[in-house]
C-alpha cells in the first residue's frame, strides 16, 4: 500500500478525517497520553498550532495517517526537530507509519534540523519503538513508569533520538 501513498501538506479541510483517525488513536489509552476525552479544538489545536507543520498521507482521496514536525525546542535547541505520527489503525501493518517516518525524516533535514528527537514513545507500544529504531532512532533515556497504560498500568516511556546527517534532502 505505501506506494499508493500521496503526502502533502495538511489542510483544515482534512480535519474532519485527522479528527476521526486521531480519537481512534487515542480512544485506548495505549499510546498517546491525550485522554480518550480530548476534546476536538484541544486536538486540532495539536495539529494546526502556530509554528506547526502537519503532513497527511492519502490512500486516493481518503486520509489514512498523519505527522506534525515541529522544532523540539526553542531558540538554543531548536535545531532538533520533534514529530508526532498518527496512523488510521484500519490500515496499520500497511507501510503508512514507514512512508510517514521516512517523509518526516527528508522534511526536518529540508528544513535545516540537525537531529529528531521523540520525547515520549511508550515503551509498551511495540510497533511504534520498532519502527523509529528500523529508522535509525536510539532509545537514549528510560522515563520510568512516566505513562499510565489503560490496561498495563504504569508502564516506562523511551526518548528516541537520531541525527540526520544521513538523510538526503
Amino acid at each position: 500500500m505505501s506506494d499508493a501513498l500521496t503526502l502533502r501538506p495538511a489542510n483544515t479541510a482534512d480535519w474532519p478525517a485527522m479528527w476521526t483517525i486521531f480519537h481512534a488513536v487515542i480512544a485506548g489509552g495505549d499510546s498517546y497520553v491525550f485522554a480518550p476525552s480530548t476534546s476536538e479544538n484541544d486536538a486540532s489545536a495539536y495539529w494546526f498550532g502556530p509554528g506547526i507543520v502537519s503532513w497527511v498521507a492519502l490512500e486516493g482521496e481518503r486520509v489514512v495517517g498523519m505527522y506534525k514536525l515541529v522544532a523540539n525546542q526553542r531558540d538554543l535547541g531548536n535545531h532538533v526537530a520533534n514529530a508526532s505520527f498518527m496512523v488510521d489503525p484500519t490500515v496499520h501493518g500497511r507501510g503508512v507509519g514507514v512512508t510517514l517516518g521516512k517523509h518526516c525524516l527528508v522534511e526536518a533535514k529540508r528544513a535545516g534540523f540537525a537531529a529528531m528527537q521523540f520525547n515520549f514513545v511508550v515503551a509498551s507500544n511495540h510497533g511504534a519503538v520498532k519502527l523509529w529504531q528500523k529508522l535509525g532512532f536510539t532509545i537514549v533515556g528510560t522515563l520510568p513508569r512516566a505513562f499510565r497504560h489503560a490496561t498495563l498500568g504504569l508502564v516506562d516511556a523511551y526518548v528516541m533520538y537520531r541525527f540526520l546527517d544521513d538523510i538526503a534532502d
